[in-house]
């Protein structure tokens, strides 16, 4: 890879690049212009992102009163890089800037390790440009259903409910429900369900807790019905899981946690 660069375009800047002989990425920072290749155009504002493939030959341009910053940089990959189109807006600009510039700061720090960072730096912005590419204009309301996801599995032994977890996303109970689904495969009610077994997995193999703390911890007030429920999701029971902790002070985990949640009544155990 070269080295990570950020440039102020020039007043007078215009860009008519020659066949690539490896892959560019090219992140929009602020500024704003104009970015064509085979044809397809691109209005060019902060977050728009594109990687080049070899062979790609981009124009682009910009206003002279609203400069163009952009980060990147030219590397070699042996697997599929470019996504098609090339180009996607990463919505998330706060991310998309400590990546660009711990990538910048790596590097130039000279050092093997730096260098490595600054390659994994690269990694994360292609797949962000991916993401953008396959996944645009997520709305809103996808957002802040994933907000309410991700708190249930921070703290999931909340005493929540899908009416609250409704109110919080500003809709009504049967749009929130369709839309969790939607994203992950499963009603609110299941995915609490099975992030409250994913934590009590953990606490039963790393923490030392009794099942009968573990199941008060994560809001069960009844201990048979938490073990039934944690054996149908792990195929063991909770005390299995924590005679293995006495006899392996290293435990390693027993189970995989599905990548993909997915929940319809009162998220309750």
């Amino acid at each position: 890879m070269s080295a990570p660069t950020f440039w102020r375009c020039e007043p007078s800047w215009s860009w008519t690049s020659r066949p690539l002989r490896d892959h560019l990425l090219w992140c929009v920072v602020d500024g704003r212009g104009a970015l064509e290749l085979d044809g397809n155009r691109q209005e060019l504002r902060p977050g728009v992102c594109a990687v080049f493939q070899p062979g790609d030959a981009p124009r682009a341009t910009h206003d002279p009163h609203r400069r163009l910053l952009v980060f990147g940089m030219h590397f070699e990959t042996t697997t599929t890089a470019a996504p098609d189109p090339r180009w996607g807006e990463v919505l998330d600009r706060e991310l998309l800037g400590v990546l660009a510039r711990t990538s910048d700061a790596s590097y130039r720090r000279g050092d093997a390790l730096g260098r490595h960072q600054a390659e994994l730096c690269l990694e994360q912005l292609v797949a962000l440009i991916w993401d953008a590419v396959h996944h645009p204009g997520r709305s809103v309301t996808d957002t802040a259903v994933d907000d309410i996801a991700r708190q249930l599995r921070q703290d999931p032994g909340r005493d929540w409910t899908v009416a609250e977890m409704a109110r919080r996303a500003s809709l009504s109970r049967a749009q929130f429900t369709r839309r969790f689904v939607a994203q992950f495969g499963m009603s609110p009610a299941q995915y609490l369900i099975q992030a409250r077994i994913d934590r009590a997995h953990q606490l039963l193999t790393e923490s030392g807790m009794t099942v009968t703390e573990t199941a008060a911890a994560l809001g069960y007030t009844d201990v048979p019905y938490f073990s039934r429920q944690y054996k149908q999701r792990t195929g063991r029971t909770p005390s299995q899981d924590r005679e293995g902790l006495a006899s392996n002070p290293t435990p390693t985990a027993r189970h995989s946690a599905p990548a993909r949640y997915g929940v319809g009544s009162e998220a309750r155990p």
